[in-house]
């Protein structure tokens, strides 16, 4: 039992941390843009750098955290490198935020019934 929390919690870490890094990779606008350049279909890096006024170099680092924060997939096709947003890659961020809404409509339901129950006792 106690291995089986150790790893529940093993896992639950290793999620944090990958939160953590999208997070972050997501919290530079440019690279929110680049995703958007590439969510719905495959571009090389130079496509991508040419739609920013930033040296291709300053484009590559961007793909790079994009890349290690699991929010891109690269494709080699020859001599290119294509990119593609990984949607999966946000999976752990979408499901901290549902938690975390379903939590705030538990509350919200919990304080309405709370407000409405002594009106209803009045009446």
């Amino acid at each position: 039992m106690a291995g089986d929390q150790l790893a529940a919690g093993a896992r639950e870490d290793e999620r944090d941390e990958e939160m953590d890094e999208a997070l972050r990779a997501l919290a530079e606008p440019r690279r929110r843009a680049i995703l958007r350049l590439v969510a719905r279909t495959e571009l090389s890096a130079g496509e991508i750098a040419g739609c920013f006024d930033v040296t291709r170099t300053a484009v590559s680092q961007h793909l790079t955290v994009l890349k290690k924060a699991g929010l891109l997939t690269e494709r080699r096709q020859a001599t290119r490198r294509l990119y593609r947003a990984r949607p999966e890659g946000l999976a752990g961020l979408r499901e901290f935020l549902d938690q975390m809404w379903a939590s705030s409509l538990e509350i919200a339901r919990d304080l309405v019934e709370a407000e409405t129950a002594p009106r209803e006792q009045g009446a």
